[in-house]
């Protein structure tokens, strides 16, 4: 049985959430040199609704897939119980929206089981950002991270010191101390310095981190070229983007960019060539001969599983190709219009997603027998429309292909098409006034717009 721990936010090295830095392998190696709780990037709440949860047996991760099947966020069991999912919407705008950030956070907080926090900047005042913070911490939140600088401020400002002091001493949750990267944080033993500065519980560290990760080593920074090394190992276990990893490296390189190592990262199209750049190319050969075998090893599983699955289900390898069909016309459509005709329940279709390679299958019952490809498809529709065409094929209906000659469905939509402008056009001339039409066809002539044939 697994035990819940919650997060607790006092005396903690915290890695803040940065755009385009906070993704996994960054995580992964700010918790090995000591970090106690990472902060993910800002992810946009609808861009996970339309993510699915689609657990990597490859990479041993947990994905959550967009549409477009990009990775959107990507977990592991290693930062379990360290790892803070952070997810943004207005940004500082909500500042001067006191009322919505109360809402947001109450509905948070009574919604979810799990700890939320919040990350504000300061206002203009010391007093509205007491008064502001103040009001957050009745909405039962767990801890409270303040960047000390106001929202138009920029990293050469000086961080507010005093207002995250004032902050900590005004509240009885833990307060996180952000934005001492520039002023204070240059090393490990300076954390704790900007932390007495603000009396607050923890620290938070965005821009320390991102140069160089081993800030939060008790023995002190590791030189910049094993922790750029030890970086990549985890990109390519964890198979990164290669844009998002060269984006890292480029922050941790900085006044290097111009060396001829900064200049062949710049140039590199891929991982591999990051990693040739990095002198790493053995560990990246390496590991993708690991990760290839492991899938090799998952497809030869999956198909055993197929082999042994339900006799009874008639497949084919077939795909669906919609340039082989009139627009408009499926074999969905055509195994519908059968099943209405012969008196038979309408097709029931029941889509499996493959975690492996997120790929579907479909299986359609229709008058109490199953159907479906043997080929995996990209996209639920397709797998379905594979699964109609065995249907169709098995019992030999046609399936509404170009080659098959007249199309009864595509006369049928053009009936049922024309039937609806006819109606269309009898409520129009029913609810709209003979001047008003008229005047509608002499503008229309005026403006030389071809009359719609009806």
């Amino acid at each position: 049985m697994t035990v819940y721990t919650p997060l607790c936010f006092r005396g903690k090295k915290i890695l803040a959430p940065m755009v385009r830095v906070g993704t996994l392998p960054m995580r992964l190696l700010a918790l090995d040199y000591g970090a106690d709780i990472v902060y993910c990037e800002e992810l946009i709440d609808i861009k996970m609704l339309q993510c699915k949860r689609v657990v990597n047996e490859v990479l041993d991760t947990v994905d959550f897939v967009a549409p477009n099947d990009r990775v959107v966020f990507r977990t592991c069991e290693k930062e379990r119980h360290h790892v803070v999912f952070q997810m943004g919407g207005m940004g500082a705008a909500l500042l001067s929206d006191p009322d919505k950030i109360e809402s947001i956070l109450t509905t948070l907080v009574k919604g979810i089981c799990k700890p939320v926090t919040c990350k504000i900047r300061i206002l203009p005042s010391v007093e509205d950002t007491v008064n502001l913070v103040k009001r957050i911490e009745k909405t039962g939140i767990a801890a409270i991270a303040v960047h000390g600088r106001k929202k138009e401020e920029r990293p050469q400002h000086p961080v507010r010191c005093d207002v995250i002091k004032a902050i900590s001493e005004a509240v009885s949750i833990p307060v996180i101390a952000n934005g001492g990267s520039h002023d204070f944080i240059k090393e490990y033993t300076d954390i704790e310095t900007f932390r007495k500065a603000t009396a607050a519980s923890s620290v938070m560290i965005a821009r320390a981190a991102m140069w160089n990760p081993s800030i939060f080593r008790k023995e002190g920074l590791f030189p910049l070229k094993e922790v750029m090394q030890d970086y990549i190992k985890y990109a390519v276990r964890y198979d990164n983007h290669y844009t998002n990893t060269k984006y890292c490296l480029c922050q941790m390189l900085r006044e290097q960019l111009e060396t001829t190592q900064g200049k062949k990262l710049h140039a590199a199209q891929s991982t591999q060539d990051i990693c040739e750049v990095f002198e790493m190319a053995d560990f990246y050969e390496e590991t993708t001969a690991i990760f290839e075998a492991k899938k090799t090893s998952l497809e030869t599983e999956t198909k055993e599983d197929d082999e042994v699955e339900d006799p009874d289900v008639i497949k084919m390898a077939v795909r669906f190709d919609k340039r082989e069909y009139p627009p408009q016309i499926t074999p969905k459509m055509y195994l519908l219009e059968w099943c209405r005709k012969e008196k038979h329940p309408q097709p029931v279709y029941e889509t499996v997603q493959r975690p492996l390679d997120r790929l579907f299958c479909s299986v359609v019952t229709v008058a109490e027998q199953k159907y479906r490809s043997s080929l995996w498809d990209k996209s639920k529709k397709l797998a379905e429309q594979a699964a109609a065409i065995v249907c169709l094929r098995t019992l030999g209906v046609p399936e509404g292909k170009l080659c098959e000659g007249e199309n009864h469905l595509i006369n049928k939509r053009k009936r049922e098409d024309q039937e609806s402008l006819n109606n269309r056009d009898r409520e129009e001339d029913a609810a709209e006034p003979s001047f008003k039409k008229a005047n509608f066809i002499e503008e229309a002539s005026d403006m030389n717009v071809p009359k719609m044939p009806r």
